[in-house]
């Protein structure tokens, strides 16, 4: 195959992979705590030719390669709900929550109660205090979450606040090792996690998708175009090598 064709090719896959992280980030930028991916791009150079008649520059061919994906972990805008249990983390921390018969985390903070007073995430997920999962009494009421996570409550017709726990805040030495196993949940995987005493807990708001929506529909817009282009000239080639052929098997009378 051309030299040409085998760069363009190379390039199409590499545009149809960045299409799919790029549409992975459109489809959650509503999705609370979402991380956005981008991918990483380098130069592969082929210099094996078969014949071994090249000189110069003409021994090397560039193709294109797509190394993976790194995650934007900067923090997404905060939205204030005034839902006393939703929360958000002013810092690099996660919630820690009992997810798939093990401790997953994320950064969505929007929270509510189960049926036996536990709370839990939007997928009904344990989240976990400093000493297990959080517990709430059918009479606890004015429900009051410090910056340090410290959760306190009125129960009952008690004027003195009740303790029902403090949540748990995680922090890793390299948060991009995390895995990611859908439904905004993170493995730690290889990163080394510690308790986080500098990031805060901010309640009643939730931390929105970092996703730039019309950034990503711009490169959405710029990796088509370049698809396009690089199909119609793979086109053009093709065309030119049948011309070719077609003039080359036309033996004069």
């Amino acid at each position: 195959m051309q030299n040409a064709l085998l760069i363009g090719l190379s390039r199409q896959m590499t545009l149809e992979r960045q299409m799919d992280v790029i549409a992975n980030n459109v489809a959650n930028a509503n999705t609370n705590g979402f991380k956005a991916d981008h991918s990483l791009f380098e130069e592969y150079l082929n210099s094996n030719a078969h014949e071994d008649n090249f000189i110069g520059s003409d021994r090397r061919v560039s193709y294109v390669q797509d190394r993976g994906t790194f995650r934007d972990i900067g923090q997404g805008p905060m939205e204030q709900t005034n839902n006393p249990l939703d929360m958000a983390m002013d810092g690099n921390a996660y919630f820690a929550v009992q997810a798939n018969g093990g401790e997953r985390y994320t950064r969505d903070g929007k929270f509510s109660l189960n049926s036996t007073g536990q709370l839990v995430t939007s997928d009904g997920n344990l989240v976990l205090g400093t000493g297990g999962p959080i517990t709430f009494q059918p009479t606890d009421h004015d429900i009051n979450i410090a910056p340090d996570g410290t959760i306190t409550v009125l129960e009952g017709t008690a004027r003195t606040d009740s303790i029902r726990g403090k949540i748990r805040m995680v922090s890793f030495d390299e948060p991009t090792k995390l895995t990611k196993l859908g439904a905004n949940l993170y493995d730690a995987g290889s990163a080394t996690q510690q308790a986080d005493t500098k990031t805060s807990v901010r309640q009643g708001y939730i931390e929105k998708s970092n996703v730039n929506a019309v950034g990503e529909m711009s490169r959405m817009v710029e990796v088509m175009r370049s698809y396009t282009a690089i199909a119609n000239l793979l086109q053009q080639q093709s065309d030119l090598h049948k011309s070719a052929i077609e003039k080359l098997a036309d033996v004069p009378a």
